[in-house]
Formats: structure tokens, sequence, C-alpha cells
């Protein structure tokens, strides 16, 4: 799809959004037969109030026995108090004091990813930098062994390219993520029982001798918040650096401003986050009926909350559709809100910021290759595109 597909593609689906917020904010899709909420104030709401938007859609959601495991140390499908009790455990892997300290191991990393490109004169900001990138970080984090990064990478490329409806009724979509669920948890397991009897200085072996009001973290807990930290921390910050090269490039006065500041690197990529949110909605499951502007949505169904939409929205951001790294305040909803606020929010900020800067500074006439064509993500709920080919 060549640059300007590209563009008018996201175009068409700004212009559905604004459309929708004004003439239908709360509207029910007669196809896939969920709900949809689009303006910032609900979907604020949304994620603000937990006992009426339920995080724990598997209650509803028709289950599937082979890829279940995912599910019980999924923090992002739990309700209070389980929420509260787990997140509390790994919340301190993630605190910005934390993650902070993290930031020389990235940096050389990052420096060891750019020298390996630095011979050519062309490099896939995808392929070679914020691909890899993650999945090292979270393998170091986790302590898998250098030798199965590429593992890692594999499955979650697998997973994200199969998830390709936001249907999670999707028989074909699940059918198609089976093998790999199969290896991973199979690994997993293996790993988790390999850390209760050799603990090492690494997350999951914490995660092993944990406790919640005196019980254990079980196995298939241990495993399903692995399985979030590979898939959303992964995906995460690959499509945000992507998509913050996507939009400097798109907008070369914002890289000219950027190399003359380089304090405004936090701000823009608070932009990025905004203009182009890695993810366009999550769901939620209503526990009783709520009424918002004047529709009312029944209790047990299901919700997209769409977050791309509430970024998006001009209630909230002055000329919503201009980038603008300066903009300020920028209270966008892209790591969501309330209490599932993305707990790697720190660790992907920061891991975008070290990546800009590198490339800003080791590559003073970086640019877009032209005449590209360029593929965006097939994912409905993901932004993006699977390659961006720059030049220096």
């Amino acid at each position: 799809m060549s640059q300007a597909s590209i563009q008018a593609r996201w175009d068409a689906l700004l212009d559905q959004l604004r459309l929708i917020r004004e003439t239908e904010p709360v509207h029910y899709d007669e196809q896939t037969h969920l709900w949809n909420l689009y303006r910032y104030e609900d979907v604020v709401y949304a994620l603000s109030h937990p006992a009426i938007f339920s995080s724990d859609t598997n209650s509803i959601v028709p289950q599937q026995p082979e890829i279940n495991f995912m599910s019980k140390g999924d923090i992002t499908q739990m309700d209070p108090p389980r929420h509260r009790q787990f997140r509390s455990l790994i919340s301190q892997a993630f605190t910005p004091r934390v993650v902070e300290q993290m930031a020389p191991r990235i940096t050389a990393l990052t420096n060891q990813l750019l020298d390996a490109v630095t011979v050519r004169s062309e490099m896939d900001i995808i392929r070679d930098i914020a691909a890899p990138l993650p999945i090292i970080v979270i393998a170091e984090l986790l302590g898998v062994p250098s030798e199965d990064r590429e593992r890692f990478k594999r499955w979650s490329n697998t997973l994200i390219a199969s998830a390709s409806s936001i249907d999670p009724t999707d028989e074909k979509m699940i059918a198609s993520m089976i093998p790999t669920m199969r290896e991973m948890h199979e690994y997993l397991q293996n790993y988790v029982h390999d850390r209760r009897q050799q603990p090492r200085e690494d997350l999951i072996s914490r995660l092993t001798t944990a406790q919640i009001e005196g019980q254990m973290l079980d196995d298939d807990e241990i495993v399903g918040f692995a399985s979030l930290l590979l898939l959303a921390g992964n995906i995460t910050t690959t499509i945000l650096i992507g998509n913050a090269l996507l939009c400097l490039t798109d907008h070369p006065e914002a890289i000219a401003t950027l190399r003359a500041d380089m304090s405004l690197l936090p701000s823009a990529i608070e932009e990025v986050l905004r203009f182009r949110s890695p993810f366009t909605l999550t769901a939620r499951v209503t526990a009783s009926d709520i009424t918002l502007h004047g529709v009312t949505i029944p209790a047990r169904q299901l919700v997209n909350v769409w977050l791309l939409s509430a970024n998006h929205d001009e209630r909230q951001f002055p000329d919503p559709e201009h980038f603008d790294i300066r903009r300020e305040p920028n209270r966008h909803q892209a790591f969501g809100h309330g209490i599932h606020f993305c707990i790697g929010a720190p660790l992907a900020r920061l891991e975008g910021k070290i990546v800009l800067q590198a490339l800003l500074e080791r590559f003073p006439t970086l640019k877009r290759v032209p005449n590209i064509e360029l593929e965006p993500h097939e994912s409905s709920f993901v932004t993006g595109v699977r390659s961006l080919p720059v030049t220096w």
C-alpha cells in the first residue's frame, strides 16, 4: 500500500470516528453484536468504573480450552479485589524509578542494534529496531535465555498477525492461534517449573515465591502473566516506536524541532501515543444496565471502549488532527485509565524516548524511503505498519 493510500486509510478512519462521535457516541453494531463507546468522557467513565464496566470478558465470551491458560494470570481481565492483589505483586518491577534504572542497558541494546545497520544506507525501522528491542528487554526482565529470544519474537508476531478480528468469538482467529499457544504454554510451564526449583534474580523467580493472602501463585497464574507481558509489552512498544517514526517522517518540521531541542522528546512520545494510539480499543462487560446519552446498554454486554477515538475527541483536544509535539495538556488514553492503566507504560515510554534520541543523533538526515509500499497491520485493534524503510 502506497504512502498516499496509508494516509487516505488513516484519514478515512479518523473521519469515521469523528462522525460517529457526533451522531451516535453510544453505538450498537448489528454485525458484531458489540456495543461501542467513542467519546472521551465516556471512555474515561467506563475505564474508571470497574463495578459497572467489568474487565472480566471471560464471563460472557465462549471459553477456548486451548488458550484459557493465558486468562488466569492476565491482570487486564481481572476485577477487584483479585486485580489489586495481583497487580501489587508485579507493580514494583515497573515503577518509574525501577524502570529508569534500566535506561543504561536499553541504551546499550539500542546502540548495538543500530551499529549493525550503520554499514548500510537504509534500514527497516520495524525489523531492525522497533521489533527486536522490546523482546530483548522483556526476555531479560523475565530471565529468558538469550538463545530463546527469537522463539519469543516468533510467538508474538504470530499471535498479533492472527488477531485480525475485534470479535473474540471469531473461531477462525482462535484456530490460527492454537499451535503457537500450545508451544508457548509448554515452554512457559517448563520455565516456571524450573524457576521454582532453581530461583534466580528475575521477575518470574520472584513470582514463584510470592503470596496473596498466604497462598502461593500457581503455575497457570504466572504463565498467564508472562504471556501477557510477552504480547502486550512487546506489541505496544514495537508499535509505539514504529508510529513515532511514521508521525515524524510525515511531519518533518517536528523532526527539526526535536533536533533543536531534545528536551521535547517526552512530549513528542506523548503526542505519538495520542495521535496514533498503539491500540485502537479495549473491551469491557457491563455488570448492570447503564444509560449514556439516553441510550441504555443492558447488563452482560460486550463493549468496545475506543481509545483512539477518545484521543481524537475535539471536546478534549483542540485541533486533534494536528500532530503537535508541544501539546499541553495531553491527557490521552493510549495506556488506558483507572485501575487498569498500563503497568508497562513507564517502560514503553523509556524505550521510545531512547530509540528516538539515538536515531535523531546518529542519523542527522534520516527520512523515509520514497515510493515504498507500506503494509498496515491487518488487526482491527492495533495501528501502525508492518515495515517502515528509512534512509539517511
